[in-house]
């Protein structure tokens, strides 16, 4: 309706030529409510609309005598003052006569207690049970047809539009959540901002025409040079306020609903498999103003894929070293009077243990600085999950042991080492990844909640969600 634009489609087109009446529904509404003319008051520039095509011979010399002036311009008009405001002081009050109003600022409610009990996640008492929903991290179309089959996300973004498959409103994703009986949204950042790497190309992009959906990025933009992808780079020490008060509104608001929020600071899948996945990372180099110390152009091995993790995960490098200590305590202060969050490394997590054990190390630092305590769920590969909770002072730090890297299968166990750069799928496909039944699955849960009676045990691991059971 009203609009002054190409158009394309098979669409209903009418009247494709005429003027809009009213030219204001603000101004018509406002005609209406005060029973009176605002032609005066009217912000708009004047325009004449009567453009009859069968005019009488005196409205068409009237109107050929027109022709001879130039006609007012958007900028002309402006330019005139015609509506400028008075700037008279008679009548104005002085702003020391003004009474201050004191608005006192609502109490944030009472956040539900979130504990864990002989080993389980309990919400004020309440024994926490559910499904988990991965928030989806790439691909996404902004066609109508396509936005029926969409997936609820927190922190994907399009421009002007609310609603699945777009910039979903918070009510409804806790809405799908309780309907769907889904426990855990478990939430990384996006592979990566624009749609066009969907189609795994390693090219610089020659602009910024991006295009949405857009996953967004907890870091925001310097407003200085050119990314891979077009925008302006990053800048890590910068945070996304939109991103975080997202992540924010969701664990309010969900946690009167029993909702969990498990929060992956990182997401491996940018540095390791195809070299598409880390062109466009704010991490690399090319994209950031940080100085992040990653070779350019980008290793690419083979032509084609890529191998960073062993780089990423070197927390000796200085500037990494201090980015990320910043960024793990971004992810902490974001959500320090949030109990129903869960922080967890990273999502595809296969990387080596002194990451963690920095990770944790960082965390711990946080809790004695402010005096809070965040939940921390374990979720590595075998290996580094055993050497942590070996580890008295790193092992404390932990609230959740999450299997999900590893697994007993019917002939043995599939556990893969950590720090080795390859993704899990990448090691299923070396490894015999095997079965899992109702009984290996309670043997993994029962053998950890044995062993740390205190903390509780989840598993995401082969064969989930049909082996959930086994977890009780």
């Amino acid at each position: 309706y009203g609009c002054w634009a190409q158009f394309s489609g098979d669409g209903e087109w009418a009247q494709s030529n005429n003027h809009v009446q009213p030219r204001s529904i603000f101004y018509a509404q406002l005609e209406d409510r005060l029973q009176k003319k605002c032609a005066e008051r009217a912000r708009i520039l004047p325009r004449n609309t009567s453009a009859t095509s069968s005019p009488t011979v005196e409205v068409a010399m009237e109107l050929a005598k027109e022709a001879y002036n130039p006609r007012l311009t958007l900028e002309h008009w402006i330019e005139q003052g015609a509506f400028a405001p008075s700037i008279a002081m008679s009548g104005v009050k002085s702003i020391d006569d003004m009474k201050e109003k004191k608005i006192t600022p609502n109490k944030t409610s009472a956040q539900p207690e979130v504990t864990i009990a002989n080993g389980r996640i309990q919400m004020d008492g309440t024994l926490l049970v559910g499904g988990s929903h991965t928030t989806p991290w790439w691909n996404g179309k902004l066609k109508t047809s396509f936005l029926k089959k969409a997936s609820p996300a927190i922190t994907r973004f399009v421009p002007g539009r609310e609603g699945l498959g777009l910039t979903d409103r918070i009510d409804s994703v806790i809405g799908y959540m309780k309907q769907k009986n889904i426990l855990v949204f478990d939430q990384n950042y996006g592979l990566w901002y624009d749609r066009r790497r969907d189609d795994h190309e390693r090219v610089r992009r020659r602009d910024g025409d991006v295009w949405g959906p857009f996953y967004e990025q907890p870091f925001g933009r310097s407003g200085q040079g050119t990314a891979w992808e077009g925008l302006s780079k990053y800048d890590l020490n910068r945070p996304n306020a939109w991103y975080w008060s997202r992540l924010k509104e969701f664990a309010e608001k969900g946690s009167k609903d029993g909702l969990l929020l498990f929060h992956e600071n990182y997401f491996q899948h940018n540095i390791l498999e195809a070299g598409a996945h880390w062109v466009d990372c704010p991490w690399r180099s090319t994209n950031n103003i940080n100085q992040t110390g990653f070779p350019e152009p980008a290793p690419f091995a083979g032509d084609k894929r890529i191998f960073v993790a062993d780089m990423f995960y070197d927390i000796t490098h200085p500037v990494r070293r201090e980015l990320h200590k910043q960024y793990i305590r971004q992810c902490l202060n974001n959500f320090a009077d949030n109990p129903n969050v869960i922080q967890l490394t990273s999502a595809e997590f296969t990387g080596p243990l002194h990451f963690v054990q920095f990770w944790l190390d960082v965390i711990a630092e946080w809790e004695t600085e402010t005096g809070k305590k965040a939940k921390v769920a374990l979720s590595t590969t075998k290996d580094v999950q055993d050497a942590i909770l070996a580890d008295p002072k790193r092992a404390a730090v932990v609230d959740i042991i999450d299997i999900r890297y590893w697994h007993y299968k019917t002939d043995g166990v599939f556990a893969p080492e950590g720090g080795k750069n390859m993704a899990p799928r990448q090691h299923m496909r070396k490894m015999k990844v095997g079965k899992v039944t109702f009984t290996e699955a309670y043997k993994a849960v029962h053998e950890y909640r044995q062993k740390f009676p205190e903390k509780a045990v989840t598993f995401y691991a082969q064969n989930y969600p049909a082996m959930g059971w086994a977890v009780f």
